[in-house]
C-alpha cells in the first residue's frame, strides 16, 4: 500500500458532471466521458479540499431538483 507522502508528484485538477458530483483526475489524463473540468488544479490535498468545501449536498442534481418538486428541501433521514 502506498501512503499519501511515498505517491509520486501528481497534479490533479476537478472535474464535475453534469449531476454536479465532483471528483478529481490526474491533469495529465483526458476527463472521463461526461466529466468536464471545474477550473482548480493542485495537489491531491488541495484538489479534495476544495471539492470538500464546494460538494456540500451528496444528492445529484436531479434527486435535489425533484425533492424541490416535492416541496422537500433536504433528505428525509436528516430531518427530526
Amino acid at each position: 500500500m502506498v501512503r499519501d507522502d511515498e505517491e509520486p508528484q501528481i497534479t490533479y485538477k476537478v472535474v464535475v458532471n453534469h449531476e454536479e458530483q465532483y471528483s478529481i483526475w490526474a491533469v495529465e489524463l483526458e476527463n472521463p466521458l461526461g466529466w468536464t473540468d471545474a477550473g482548480v488544479t493542485g495537489s491531491k490535498g488541495e484538489c479534495l479540499a476544495f471539492v470538500k468545501q464546494v460538494w456540500t449536498d451528496m444528492r445529484p442534481l436531479t434527486v435535489r431538483r425533484w425533492m424541490e418538486q416535492q416541496g422537500e428541501s433536504e433528505p428525509r433521514s436528516s430531518r427530526q
